[in-house]
């Protein structure tokens, strides 16, 4: 099955590249030139991204793209609740790939802190997510082989909350099946709300999970959420 075989629904766009090289390159010259405009049409620009290893070449082209790095804000979908010194964290992932050379001039907001509880975590990240220039200006998603997506997982107890339209939380304690466990995500609303949304996947069998959440319910795959106008889907074998 090809991508374009895809019943999308209108105003979703898909892209089909050659392998992962090629399309962390085009990814990132499409968010760089995003970027670059809410930079010299607002003075501030900003980009959230997700984790995992498949972003690390994205995050690598993107920080060789030219821009004023120091009016670009960067901040996380999610995020493992634990410090920046494990080699889980996803902020430790973006500073290791991303913030370099001249990216490193931009600001980042963790969502991270080393709270008594995972919901006074979620809390503290709420305070610090009232710095970020929004709605944000480019959003950069994965997806899991079970419709997971940034850290909205299927049968979390908090999923339906986090996937309201009307969540009032900007970030939200959220439990994964695997380790580790506790996260914390942003909700649908400053998700959705990206003037610019990518969907970054690879491989056959992402592919038949994109398939398959085309009809899904989102509180069963919840990726199917924001399957819709604006999306740009990136995919390669």
């Amino acid at each position: 099955m090809a991508i374009s075989e895809l019943d999308l629904p209108t105003g979703v766009v898909a892209h089909s590249l050659a392998d992962a090289k090629r399309m962390a390159e085009v990814m990132a010259d499409g968010v760089a030139k995003v970027l670059d405009y809410a930079v010299h049409t607002h003075g501030i620009a900003s980009l959230a991204v997700s984790g995992g290893r498949s972003p690390i070449p994205f995050f690598e082209a993107l920080s060789r793209r030219e821009l004023d790095w120091s009016r670009v804000q960067v901040t996380l979908a999610d995020e493992r609740w634990v410090p920046p010194s494990d080699e889980a964290s996803n902020e430790a992932l973006v500073r290791r790939y991303l913030l370099q050379g001249p990216a490193a001039q931009a600001q980042f907001l963790g969502l991270y802190s080393p709270a008594d509880t995972l919901a006074e975590a979620a809390r503290h990240a709420a305070e610090v997510l009232t710095g970020l220039a929004q709605p944000i200006d480019v959003l950069v998603l994965g997806m899991g082989e079970d419709g997971h997506t940034a850290s909205l997982f299927p049968g979390s107890d908090n999923l339906a909350h986090a996937l309201r339209d009307d969540c009032p939380e900007p970030c939200v304690p959220m439990r994964a099946p695997s380790a580790p466990h506790e996260r914390l995500s942003l909700s649908y609303p400053i998700l959705a709300s990206a003037r610019t949304q990518y969907l970054a996947i690879q491989g056959l069998a992402k592919l038949d999970t994109l398939r398959d959440a085309l009809s899904a319910d989102a509180l069963q795959m919840p990726i199917r959420a924001f399957i819709h106008s604006p999306l740009e889907i990136y995919w390669c074998p």
